[in-house]
């Protein structure tokens, strides 16, 4: 399933065998570190955050303490949680994120039975095709 409303600003997909805290801070992160929430903007509460996932609002909850543990949210009396301001991310960070879909892409590639040469091409086919280029 995957969860996007005007009133939480970042996608998740929900799947099976990950707890559920962990994918929105994931996603959450994700969106941070992408610049689609800058510093000062709102951040969904606990109750509109459960509500519009559907997820149990403990886990809302631990998913926001976990944001601003990491630093990334500060909570501000009267407004509520709100992007924190920071520095601009780094690329560590972002390869950060990005390991755990690589693992995927990995993992599918080798039971399919692809060898690294022909990840790399899929992948460069991929990343030409959302450039705009023809290969």
């Amino acid at each position: 399933m995957c969860y996007h409303t005007h009133v939480i600003p970042f996608r998740v997909q929900f799947q099976p065998g990950l707890p559920l805290y962990e994918q929105v801070v994931y996603a959450a992160k994700k969106a941070l570190l992408a610049g689609q929430l800058r510093a000062g903007d709102p951040f969904p509460s606990v109750r509109a955050m459960s509500t519009a996932l559907k997820i149990n609002p403990n886990t809302a909850h631990k998913v926001l303490q976990n944001l601003i543990n990491d630093g990334l949210l500060e909570v501000r009396p009267g407004i509520g949680a709100v992007v924190a301001k920071r520095p601009v991310s780094t690329r560590a960070e972002k390869n950060e994120l990005l390991q755990e879909t690589l693992e995927q892409v990995v993992v599918e590639a080798k039971k399919l039975g692809l060898d690294l040469e022909e990840v790399q091409v899929a992948l460069e086919d991929h990343w030409a095709r959302l450039d705009g280029v023809k290969r």
